[in-house]
């Protein structure tokens, strides 16, 4: 069943957003199921495998959520950009869903409307409730101190991110999934090195790429220990609800320090040398067919811009 991998990737297809830029030309990469999402200059391609052996394509235009104030000031961008991931990422595996079924297996757009509510509800219960309830557990009953029970929430929450990938990696589906995401990162990597988009070349470069959107998630865990801790201790409800309430302020300002941490390669490496290491588990190892999706999805995606620079060098 097709169904559960949807309810899954709700979480996975954050962490495969992500937001690179090489050539001076802003490129993004998501994976979806049996599939890879690209973003382009100016469009969204989404390639994925059919249950024939082809590869079914879809292309749109891009229009930036942080294009216009406020949400193109500091901080703001960051929620614009992740809202415009999020709802992209949800439009792409719905439709990568759908191709992946198959006719006989096609999903009414009730199911795929409960599928995704009863999937946020539980990202809310596994990510805010529970690191909540553990950290109150620690106050209430180890007699742990209220700043120490901030951190507690914190490794919690960063416990809890970790356990998820490691244990829906089992997931066969799924697995494929970290497969595409891994086919994305050596894709794009291969794409930075100017080397040629074959599945054989792309097939030789790294599955781990330095902006993955890991890095991003785990710059929230870190910066909601600060933010949240802001909104003092109350009783659980009050921190339940706070949680939510400031969660936009967290992701705003994890945001900054990742475009930070992206324009001084060297520190910033070392900042975010343990979401490197967590991407051994959020990536597979891609086989070859699964590259050439991802490669299908990045052509897809710079064509226009390989057609205007190739009408520019044919004018000099």
């Amino acid at each position: 069943m097709l169904r559960p991998t949807i309810f899954l990737s709700l979480v996975p297809s954050l962490i495969h957003s992500s937001l690179l830029r090489a050539r001076e030309i802003p490129v993004g990469g998501q994976a979806v199921i049996e599939g890879v999402l690209m973003r382009g200059p100016g469009s969204w391609a989404l390639a994925v495998r059919d249950p024939e052996g082809g590869i079914w394509h879809k292309k749109w235009a891009v229009r930036p959520w942080n294009s216009s104030l406020p949400w193109n000031l500091p901080v703001f961008r960051g929620l614009a950009t992740m809202a415009e991931m999020l709802v992209t990422g949800f439009r792409a595996i719905s439709l990568s869903a759908q191709v992946a079924l198959g006719e006989e297996e096609k999903i009414g757009p009730l199911e795929l409307a409960v599928t995704f509510a009863v999937a946020i509800l539980g990202v809310v219960g596994l990510f805010v409730l529970l690191p909540v309830w553990i950290s109150d557990l620690g106050v209430r009953h180890l007699g742990l101190s209220r700043s120490f029970g901030h951190i507690l929430e914190g490794l919690a929450r960063a416990a809890v991110f970790v356990a998820y990938i490691a244990v829906i990696g089992l997931w066969k589906d799924i697995a494929r999934v970290f497969a595409y995401h891994g086919a994305e990162h050596k894709t794009i990597n291969a794409w930075e090195s100017d080397a040629p988009l074959d599945r054989e070349s792309v097939s030789g470069f790294s599955r781990i790429h330095t902006r993955c959107g890991t890095s991003f998630l785990l710059v929230v865990v870190a910066v909601s220990v600060i933010v949240f801790a802001a909104a003092g201790h109350g009783s659980l409800a009050w921190r339940v609800v706070s949680r939510l309430v400031l969660l936009p302020v967290v992701i705003g300002i994890s945001y900054e320090i990742i475009r930070w941490c992206s324009r001084n390669r060297s520190l910033g490496r070392v900042l975010m040398a343990p979401a490197l290491w967590l991407q051994y588990l959020t990536t597979r190892e891609p086989d070859l067919d699964q590259i050439e999706v991802a490669i299908s999805a990045l052509d897809l995606a710079l064509e226009e811009e390989e057609a205007t620079s190739a009408s520019c060098g044919g004018e000099n």
